[in-house]
C-alpha cells in the first residue's frame, strides 16, 4: 500500500492506496498525528511512501525523517522541473510555481489527456491553462472567500458577523439586507465573475476543446457556474502519482 502526503502550511491530508483505490484517510495538523492516524489502521501495510509539501525545506525533512523512522518506507517527494509526463512548466523561473499548482496541473492534464482548464479554490484562487501538446500557458492567482472576508474584516471595523450568519448569507444572491449578506454575496459573487473570465480566456484559446477541473474546499461554490465541470478533490494526489510514480 502506499501513502499519499499533501502537507500544506497548517495541515496534513493524507490517503492509503491499495492499487488504485483509496482505502482510507484524513487530515492530521501535526507530525505525531499524521503517524497516530495512520498507524490506528492496523491491516495496513505501507510499503512507500510519496508526498507534496509547501513547507519549509527544514519541516518537510522533519516530516520525511519521521515518516522513514515510524514506517520503515522510503519517501518520494515531489520537487519542481521544467517538464513531466509530456507536460511544459510555463514559469519562466520554473521553480517559484507552486508544487500544489503544478501537481493539479499534471493531474488535470493526465485526466484530460488534451487541453485544460485547473481551477483550484482555496484560501487563494488560482488558475492554470495547459494546453493540447502539454504547455502551460501560465495562470492567475486572487484571493479566495476567506482572505476576502478577513480583509474585510480586518480593515473595515463595523464588518463582525459569526459563521452562522455567513452561511446562511450564501442562500440567495439578492442583494444583502444586512453586513453578513451584503459581504458573503458579494464577495461570492466576485469569485464566480472570476471564473467566468477565466472561461471566457479558455474559448479564446481553443474554442470548445477542453475540460474545465474544479478542486478546493470551496470549489462546491461555483460547481453551477460551470456545468460541464468536473470536480475533483483528489487532483494534486492524481498529479503526485505522475511526478512520483512508484514500481
Amino acid at each position: 500500500m502506499i501513502l499519499e502526503l499533501d502537507c500544506g502550511n497548517s495541515f496534513i491530508k493524507w490517503r492509503v492506496l491499495s492499487g488504485n483505490v483509496s482505502v482510507c484517510g484524513g487530515v492530521a495538523d501535526t507530525n505525531a498525528a499524521l503517524v497516530t492516524a495512520v498507524s490506528a489502521h492496523t491491516a495496513l501495510t505501507v510499503r512507500c511512501c510519496r508526498l507534496v509539501s509547501v513547507r519549509s525545506d527544514e519541516e518537510t525533512a522533519d516530516l520525511i525523517a519521521t515518516l522513514e523512522a515510524s514506517f520503515g518506507v522510503e519517501v518520494l517527494s515531489a520537487q519542481p522541473a521544467r517538464a513531466v509526463a509530456g507536460v511544459k512548466n510555463g514559469y519562466k523561473d520554473f521553480e517559484r510555481l507552486g508544487l500544489d499548482r503544478w501537481l493539479a496541473l499534471l493531474g488535470g492534464f493526465e485526466l484530460a489527456k488534451g487541453a485544460c482548464l485547473i481551477l483550484d479554490f482555496g484560501t487563494a484562487v488560482t488558475s492554470d491553462f495547459v494546453a493540447g501538446d502539454g504547455a502551460h500557458l501560465g495562470g492567475f492567482i486572487c484571493p479566495g472567500l476567506p482572505l476576502m472576508r478577513n480583509q474585510l474584516r480586518t480593515h473595515t471595523r463595523r464588518i463582525r458577523y459569526d459563521k452562522v450568519l455567513a452561511e446562511q448569507a450564501l442562500h440567495s444572491f439578492t442583494p444583502g439586507r444586512s453586513t453578513a449578506e451584503a459581504v458573503e454575496r458579494g464577495c461570492l459573487l466576485m469569485l464566480r465573475g472570476f471564473v467566468m473570465t477565466q472561461l471566457q480566456l479558455a474559448h479564446e484559446y481553443w474554442g470548445d476543446d477542453f475540460v474545465v477541473f474544479l478542486t478546493g474546499g470551496d470549489a462546491c461554490l461555483v460547481v453551477d457556474v460551470v456545468p460541464d465541470a468536473k470536480l475533483v478533490q483528489d487532483l494534486v494526489f492524481i498529479g503526485l502519482a505522475v511526478a512520483c510514480p512508484i514500481a
